[in-house]
């Protein structure tokens, strides 16, 4: 790790019926791992970081990643439902996913 500066970052993860958000301050040139192991998430919500991945603000990254002040950690769950599936089902039931057509 870089000298003794610190920097601010975010880990986030989400259950299906509760997000979790917590705000940390780690030495600079932390990498993605660190982070996830200084915010206790990984034991307190059981992750498997071999099955979950990880990205900031939305872009997967390795847990080698060195993150930058600012940034937000998110741990994605594995997907439960093929999105492909659930929207051929809603399109038998005459529905959309919630991004539908506008009429004009």
């Amino acid at each position: 790790m870089e000298n003794d500066s610190k920097i601010n970052v975010e880990v986030a993860y989400a259950e299906p019926e509760r997000q979790y958000l917590l705000e940390l301050t780690v030495p600079a040139g932390s990498d993605v791992q660190h982070v996830l192991n200084e915010s206790g998430f990984i034991e307190r919500h059981r992750l498997d970081l071999s099955i979950n991945r990880v990205g900031i603000f939305g872009r997967f990254v390795a847990l080698d990643h060195l993150v930058s002040a600012g940034d937000r950690v998110e741990v994605y769950r594995p997907l439960t439902a093929d999105p492909k599936e659930i929207r051929r089902e809603l399109a038998a039931q005459g529905k959309t996913m919630g991004r539908g057509k506008t009429s004009s």
